[in-house]
């Protein structure tokens, strides 16, 4: 636990629960919630427990439950009532709050009954665009805060990536249904962030396409033949925080990827939105889109 935060402020918590300071005061003076600690400047202080009450705290108020009830409970009672909740009635907004719950406490089975709550009316599309999406951007948000570290952005991240895993690999079984082009997915060096490419896979293996899914910190060498090995290569990457120079990327990429005329590359992700942003001009072959959904109804 060296490496894992230890304190945190009211406001870290006010990010992470979506509970303002000032209730969060509140409850302190009116139910005695949490007990911080203070600093020699009077500042209060929060260890991990107490951030982890102050998110079942949240989710069960969330859920009905009054604040005065929750304050008569011990804390071994609240995390068995958060723990017994039947998550498939809540609404994605909840849905978020839990995962939350379940990243900060490194709580796996919470997670999954989430999850598992979730698929009872809900398709994987539908869960991933409505809830793993705006969790990973609250995480990222959290992150560049300080208020969470890599190790909880990596323990809800892998969470993440096992059920991309198994609905890709359920669609993997059947053949390909569309034969007028290929994908080739990747990500060039040093871009390591690939659950939106991992979708990216399953909505393209959903729509019936053959894919190549060649992974992450991709050396551009590597794909220089497979413009020539399929009649029709259309080749995508999400990029999220990398490349540092995007057109340099671009220039080389047409360069040796889509020689062939027959070939196309896609842009997708945080760096693709900013192209869009500022209207550069892509040279011909090249196309950036928003979303993953807007490539797909563009097929």
């Amino acid at each position: 636990m060296g490496n894992i935060k230890q304190n945190f402020s009211i406001k870290d918590l006010e990010l992470l629960s979506g509970i303002k300071a000032h209730t969060i005061r509140m409850w302190e003076k009116r139910y005695s919630i949490l007990n911080p600690d203070r600093t020699e400047s009077n500042i209060r202080t929060y260890d991990v427990s107490g951030l982890q009450k102050i998110l079942n705290v949240a989710f069960l108020n969330e859920n009905g439950y009054k604040i005065s009830r929750i304050s008569e409970m011990n804390n071994d009672e609240v995390t068995d009532l958060v723990q017994r909740i039947t998550t498939s009635k809540s609404n994605y907004d909840r849905a978020i709050k839990s995962m939350k719950v379940a990243m900060m406490n490194f709580d796996q089975p919470l997670f999954l009954k989430t999850y598992e709550g979730l698929t009872e009316s809900k398709t994987f599309q539908e869960i991933f665009n409505d809830v793993f999406v705006p969790l990973m951007y609250e995480i990222g948000i959290l992150w560049q805060a300080g208020t969470i570290t890599p190790a909880h952005e990596q323990f809800i991240s892998n969470l993440v990536k096992q059920k991309l895993f198994i609905n890709i690999e359920k669609l993997q079984t059947s053949q390909p249904t569309r034969k007028n082009r290929v994908f080739v997915l990747f990500l060039p060096e040093e871009e390591i962030h690939d659950i939106g490419l991992y979708y990216l896979n399953y909505e393209l293996l959903s729509y019936g396409y053959k894919v190549i899914f060649l992974g992450q910190s991709l050396p551009l060498s590597d794909l220089d033949f497979l413009s020539k090995l399929f009649e029709k290569v259309s080749f995508a990457t999400y990029l999220t925080v990398k490349p540092d120079n995007i057109e340099e990327l671009i220039i080389k990429l047409h360069e040796k990827t889509i020689q062939n005329p027959t070939s196309e590359y896609f842009l997708l992700g945080h760096k693709a939105k900013e192209l869009l942003e500022k209207g550069v001009d892509l040279p011909s072959g090249v196309s950036a889109f928003k979303d993953i959904n807007q490539l797909t109804r563009s097929l």
